[in-house]
């Protein structure tokens, strides 16, 4: 850590380290999350499964229709986990000044407490929201249409899709399904909790045969970290699909409605379409984006927010 007067200012090597992890996400995992969105927001009874969906999209359209709406999340996903993993630090480094610490087992070293963990990525998670609503209703809309052609389409691209939405319900129509974003990225505490619940596990291994070192430790944590958040967050990612996939003609729904919706439909279950793809994608992706972004914060010299080292 460094003095009072170098950790009181926002610090950006957060932010930056979050463009490469924002980068990872989007090169591993959009083919998955197309077809999460697919299975999301068609009407029931569209597929009969992830593999299903797969083998019809890639024989209708081409393997390329995986990566249709992958413009917005590559400028946007790059943006995203800047600001979610930026604020992320300056959040932590903020708890850490003002007394959520504890001391490490058996030494005099503070370290963040793992409900400060928790506590700075919910925070992170709505901050993010005020980004990532506008950049992924672009995504779910882009997502969503089946022609094979552009000339068919109803959105010709990002842009295209974008001045129809603002013509029709103007600059806040951007944000249509915000209610689900903050729902949804409020389960940014339980993928960083647990991240360094994990952390602190792989630490305990040091100095036994199976201790492994730090890159290979955030890798790890990052991958199994992302189930406890996908199990947690596919309810709310599910009415945020929903939200942001209403026709731009139709009025804007409300959370609430949207949800009932679902259950109406499908039940509980409802609440869970697209979760097989969703732990799918879940590993490689977020293993990859975390260790890019452990490892950039040590190339970048960023204050260390845990007290502990793995070999």
């Amino acid at each position: 850590m460094g003095s009072e007067s170098e950790t009181s200012r926002v610090r950006l090597v957060g932010a930056v380290a979050g463009i490469g992890s924002g980068l990872t996400k989007v090169a591993v995992g959009h083919g998955f999350d197309t077809i999460k969105t697919r299975l999301q927001c068609s009407p029931p009874g569209t597929y009969k499964g992830a593999v299903d969906c797969l083998l019809k999209t890639v024989r209708n359209e081409s393997i390329f229709a995986l990566y249709k709406g992958a413009t917005p999340p590559a400028v946007g996903w790059a943006a995203i986990d800047s600001l979610l993993l930026g604020s992320l630090h300056n959040y932590r480094l903020f708890l850490i000044r003002h007394g959520m610490t504890e001391p490490v087992p058996g030494t005099d070293v503070k370290r963040l407490t793992l409900v400060g963990h928790g506590i700075a990525g919910l925070f992170a998670g709505w901050t993010s929201a005020l980004l990532a609503t506008p950049m992924e209703q672009l995504k779910v809309k882009l997502q969503l249409q089946l022609q094979r052609s552009t000339a068919d389409r109803q959105y010709k691209g990002p842009i295209d899709c974008m001045r129809q939405i603002v013509r029709a319900h103007g600059m806040l129509g951007l944000w249509t399904g915000f209610t689900g974003s903050l729902a949804f990225r409020s389960n940014f505490l339980w993928m960083f909790g647990s991240f360094e619940a994990l952390m602190r596990a792989f630490s305990k291994l040091d100095g036994t045969p199976y201790a492994i070192s730090t890159p290979m430790a955030n890798f790890l944590s990052g991958g199994l970290a992302s189930f406890v958040y996908w199990i947690m967050a596919i309810p709310a990612d599910n009415i945020k699909n929903r939200m942001m996939a209403t026709p731009h003609d139709q009025p804007k729904p409300s959370f609430t409605a949207t949800a009932r919706q679902i259950f109406a439909e499908g039940g509980f279950r409802g609440y869970y379409r697209g979760l097989v793809p969703t732990l799918l994608r879940a590993f490689p992706v977020n293993a990859s984006a975390l260790w890019v972004y452990e490892g950039l914060m040590r190339v970048l010299g960023a204050e260390k927010v845990r007290a502990y080292r793995c070999i």
